[in-house]
């Protein structure tokens, strides 16, 4: 019998062959993608709040406050002649104007030593804008206090505090004849006296204490509260010349704490620059400042020795006021680096004058705290070095010097990404209107939203202690 020969169709072959061809190119596409999503990230990844926007949003409160606590203390600023620790009347120009008219809400002093702070005017103007103008705000403001989340109290605290001292600065720490600490015991006496302190001890009530020195005799009444700070630079138990320059007893644990309080930014003094306008730097590194200052601000006086001299780089004295302003604008912006060393305090401006200046932050403060953490890593965008790093002789200048063109560029793309996040600043006179989306003010809001589930708790837990019992001190938690 003869064997019959096998064939195979060329329908058959021709379909191997296609899904061969076709099984390669998925195994290519599937390994480069692979290996894309090994590479290092090109840019910062910033949260945009209005994916969560529509959804949630924190009901808040304001406290029944007067006038003469919040508004008319700006009020009270502008009939003064001008504040006797500047040189030069950074606001006489809008003082002349005011003279002639008394604005509801009048604008926030662009005196440097008191605009740095101004997060307590933007938020307030936040709340205070008509509903129907509100939209853009993760806040609600409710007027049936059982409904909020928490209850702000709108005390211009910085503002009072910087109007002591520019009017009196020796009797700042005293109570007598100090018409701020006045102002701080009677907000404290109002709302520690309402049921709504009572029922939660204070842990929902919400505090814009940015400057460091704000409310500083009351500190231990409002601790319970949400503190909305700069850092906790402010909360030294021990004044410079008692201290002895020894900053080994710094934070006062049981008043400020990563639990339970914001950090805030300071508010930029220079303009933005966009990364279009970007131009060649020709300085190394950049740095305006003080150089004497007490507790842990005294290794800005030992980087300065070491750094006045160096080859491209930039060593100045001085604050952004009027004429130290144009100076700072120009250092910051033909500058690869800007430092940010500490100074009475972790942090400053100076650090938010350097982003909006696409300035690559050089942060060397061991203990500082930055603003929405967990919504941005400074990482992408800022060098952190080591204060025994930094006062190594020749090491910052040779660190930064091994960064490339390419790295470079790429922090200030980043520094780019989250300019606007740091924007107090809506545009409209008085504070008065729509917020930017993306902007400090929703940041904060945010922030203290994701407070709530501990605040519940605590108040929950506090219900259950018995009389007499004490409750634990706080931790400062990290």
């Amino acid at each position: 019998m003869a064997t019959k020969k096998s064939t195979s169709s060329p329908c058959s072959i021709s379909s191997v062959v296609i899904s061969f061809t076709l099984l390669c190119i998925l195994l290519i596409f599937i390994f480069s993608l692979s290996s894309t999503n090994r590479q290092p990230k090109i840019g910062l990844q910033i949260p945009d709040i209005t994916s969560q926007f529509f959804n949630k949003s924190i009901r808040v409160y304001v406290a029944d406050l007067p006038r003469s606590l919040n508004y008319d203390l700006l009020a009270k600023y502008w009939s003064l002649n001008g504040d006797s620790r500047l040189g030069r009347d950074e606001d006489s120009e809008i003082r002349s104007t005011l003279l002639s008219e008394s604005p509801k809400f009048p604008p926030y002093p662009e005196n440097p030593l008191i605009k740095q702070y101004s997060a307590e005017y933007w938020i307030m103007g936040d709340l205070m804008t008509p509903e129907e103008s509100r939209t853009r705000s993760f806040a609600k403001r409710v007027s049936d206090i059982n409904e909020a989340d928490v209850l702000f109290v709108p005390f211009f605290a910085t503002l009072s505090a910087e109007l002591q001292l520019s009017v009196a600065k020796g009797a700042f720490r005293k109570k007598m004849s100090n018409e701020d600490y006045e102002r701080q015991r009677q907000v404290v006496d109002f709302v520690k006296g309402t049921d709504a302190w009572k029922k939660s001890g204070g842990r929902d009530h919400v505090f814009v204490l940015t400057d460091p020195v704000a409310m500083w005799h009351v500190r231990a009444d409002i601790a319970p509260a949400v503190l909305l700070v700069v850092d906790f630079g402010g909360w030294f138990k021990l004044d410079s010349k008692a201290s002895k320059g020894d900053s080994s007893e710094m934070i006062q644990h049981t008043q400020v704490s990563l639990v339970k309080d914001v950090i805030v930014p300071y508010t930029h003094l220079l303009p933005r620059l966009d990364l279009s306008e970007n131009r060649k730097r020709y300085t190394l590194l950049y740095f305006k400042g003080a150089k004497h200052r007490h507790r842990g601000g005294l290794v800005r006086e030992k980087l300065w020795d070491l750094l006045v001299n160096k080859p491209d780089v930039i060593m100045e004295e001085g604050f952004p006021n009027a004429t130290g302003r144009a100076q700072s604008i120009k250092g910051m912006r033909t500058s690869e680096f800007c430092l940010h060393p500490a100074g009475d305090t972790p942090t400053s401006c100076r650090l938010f004058d350097a982003i909006q200046s696409l300035c690559i932050p050089v942060i060397v403060s061991d203990s500082i705290e930055l603003p929405f953490e967990g919504m941005i890593d400074y990482s992408e965008f800022s060098i952190f070095v080591s204060v025994n790093d930094a006062l190594r002789p020749d090491f910052l200048v040779g660190h930064l010097r091994k960064f490339s063109e390419q790295e470079k560029d790429k922090f200030r793309q980043n520094i780019a990404k989250v300019q606007h996040v740091f924007e107090y600043d809506n545009g409209h006179l008085g504070g008065i209107g729509p917020i930017p989306l993306n902007g400090a003010v929703n940041h904060i809001w945010k922030k203290v939203y994701q407070k709530l589930p501990m605040i519940k708790e605590a108040i929950t837990r506090a219900k259950r202690k018995p009389a007499g019992v004490s409750v634990p001190l706080r931790c400062h938690c990290t």
